[in-house]
């Protein structure tokens, strides 16, 4: 049973507040080196206790074994402008000495049912603390901004309908969720048009400052 939800939580706000420097640390590298990132933005949050709970009650884990089968209470959402970006981010955090993958699970070739799309990656991450290091089970989810947009709106109506959506709103969002795909895939087809326009941008940009 947690007692102290305050000190449970807070090496996962640790673990939270440390990606996000490090990942945008990444995006940073990209942007100096006058390099395409793949990493447009990061966001990252702790699940709030009611969440947890209710998560807890439908999965059927005990309040005990939270740190050990609940992997999404600290979790951080990567969006990238096209679809090759999450490959690349992948890969890179493959790389990486400060954490390990646990798990992967590709929901852009799989989609689910709901027409949902999104790389989800979970890691082991290494907090040091005053009583000494506590890995942490973190969630990233990678995903384009046209993903990041229907996943958002589903998430929404999710809690309207408590999960139960009516057939017509349902197809409405599989409907959507294609659209959404066929987007990332134009934008695929346009990458290199599309890059060299953001680098004259930039460059415009950085001339009007000096």
């Amino acid at each position: 049973m947690v007692k102290h939800w305050d000190l449970f939580l807070a090496p996962y706000k640790q673990a939270v507040e440390e990606l996000k420097v490090k990942l945008k640390g990444m995006r940073s590298q990209f942007d100096m080196n006058s390099l395409h990132s793949p990493i447009e933005f990061v966001t990252g949050r702790v699940k709030p206790i009611p969440s947890i709970l209710d998560k807890a009650t439908r999965k059927g884990i005990p309040l005990d074994r939270l740190e050990e089968e609940m992997q999404d209470i600290a979790g951080l959402r990567m969006m990238c402008q096209f679809v090759d970006d999450i490959r690349e981010i992948v890969e890179m955090l493959h790389k990486r000495k400060d954490l390990e993958i646990v798990e992967e699970r590709d929901y852009i070739t799989q989609k689910k049912d709901s027409g949902y799309r999104s790389y989800h990656v979970v890691i082991r991450y290494p907090v040091q603390t005053i009583k000494g290091e506590k890995n942490i089970l973190v969630e990233l989810q990678i995903r384009t901004l046209a993903m990041n947009f229907w996943a958002t709106i589903e998430h929404s109506l999710n809690y309207k309908y408590s999960g139960k959506f009516p057939k017509d709103i349902q197809a409405r969002l599989k409907r959507a969720a294609e659209a959404a795909f066929q987007l990332d895939e134009e934008m695929s087809q346009i990458r290199g048009e599309i890059q060299e326009a953001q680098a004259i941008f930039s460059r415009k940009q950085d001339n009007q400052e000096e």
